[in-house]
């Protein structure tokens, strides 16, 4: 009797231990009896979706062009138009697939009626405080969508942060093996690249001007999400004063970029690029002067910023190139422009389209 009684002790230490185990190592995903699937969304709230997510939009392009990277089949619609030359990029079987549903960001004030039209089985809205996205307008979204899910997600404007909401967004579309390449592509230049940024004194590094716009006469204070890759590779961005709105946006003058006078200067806007090397009102500047001026490749998604979010990931060495060539020429962006377009824009490059991509942005062809 005593040895039964033992071995029934045993065996339910041993139901205890697994339960434990169990329930550490849960899923936030598990499926109901009707067919859907209760899940806790990043923000930590508890949203029941359907067990097989087929189609899905998002409120705002750092969301959609993650999900475009993962499964662009599911993809239920984006938030604007592409324009020709971003179509150059994008494979013919998702040229006409997207309906355009606006969306939330910006000066942007999205339509529900749009976003319900494209029949998803979800809405993925993105958290981010620094852009006026908080927990609250979750919420909104939630209360006008009615009966539609909305998923939210954090850290999908920070480049550093975002292997997380990779993997969230991935495990929702059942795309963990292209999340774990993109997750892998980032990482492996995350960690090149801060390593060097990382040995450059103070005294050494570049300063740089974040010129948006079409008259450059915005930019972006340093430590807002739209100006990252600028400090993340070592460089000094010249905007170096507190964020004081959503954005960390700033309107400057010309007379204050001067007396900056940047060692380097990017830029996001094509006209503004073509322009300024014959505008003398930028002539005096050291990076006009030292034809140090680069234009972020835009196509099928911004490289540098605009928006911040997962396709900056290639602008990771992009910058570090940009910025310092002789620090990063251990880098060869030629390559690494292929394997991301082919490998998360669904695109193969040939090494002639990468190399113009990347002449184009004004890096020198010895520099690739």
């Amino acid at each position: 009797m005593e040895k039964k009684t033992k071995i029934i002790l045993i065996v339910l230490i041993v139901l205890i231990a697994c339960g434990v185990a169990i329930s550490l190592f849960a899923s936030p995903y598990s499926v109901n009896s009707s067919g859907n699937q209760t899940i806790t969304d990043m923000a930590n709230r508890t949203v029941t979706i359907p067990s097989e997510v087929n189609r899905v939009v998002a409120t705002s392009p750092p969301m959609t062009t993650i999900m475009y990277m993962l499964a662009p089949e599911k993809l239920a619609g984006v938030n604007f138009q592409w324009t020709d030359e971003e179509l150059k990029y994008v494979p013919d079987q998702y040229k006409d697939k997207f309906p355009v549903v606006g969306g939330w960001f910006g000066s942007q004030d999205g339509n529900y009626e749009e976003f319900i039209a494209s029949e998803p089985d979800l809405v993925v809205e993105g958290i981010d405080e620094g852009m006026g996205v908080d927990l609250s307008t979750v919420e909104e979204r939630q209360e006008k969508f009615a009966s539609l899910p909305v998923v939210s997600v954090t850290d999908n404007t920070n480049v550093t942060k975002i292997d997380n909401t990779i993997e969230f967004l991935a495990k929702l579309l059942g795309a963990e093996d292209k999340a774990n390449q993109l997750i892998g592509f980032n990482d492996k230049y995350l960690s090149e690249v801060q390593t060097i940024a990382n040995s450059i004194p103070d005294s050494e590094k570049k300063s740089v001007y974040y010129a948006s716009g079409e008259d450059g006469l915005s930019t972006y204070a340093s430590g807002s999400s739209h100006g990252q890759l600028i400090s993340l590779v070592g460089g000094k961005n010249v905007a170096d004063t507190e964020i004081q709105n959503t954005g960390g946006e700033l309107t400057v003058s010309i007379e204050q970029i001067i007396s900056w006078n940047p060692d380097i200067i990017i830029a996001t806007d094509e006209d503004f690029y073509k322009n300024v090397y014959n505008d003398s009102k930028w002539a005096s500047l050291k990076a006009v002067k030292n034809h140090q001026v680069y234009i972020s490749p835009q196509s099928p998604f911004k490289w540098f910023d605009r928006p911040p979010g997962a396709n900056i990931i290639i602008g990771v060495p992009w910058t570090a190139k940009v910025i310092y060539p002789d620090k990063y020429s251990n880098i060869n962006m030629v390559d690494a422009t292929k394997e991301f377009y082919t490998n998360f824009y669904h695109y193969d490059l040939s090494d002639e389209e990468a190399k113009d991509i990347l002449t184009s942005s004004g890096i020198d062809e010895s520099d690739l």
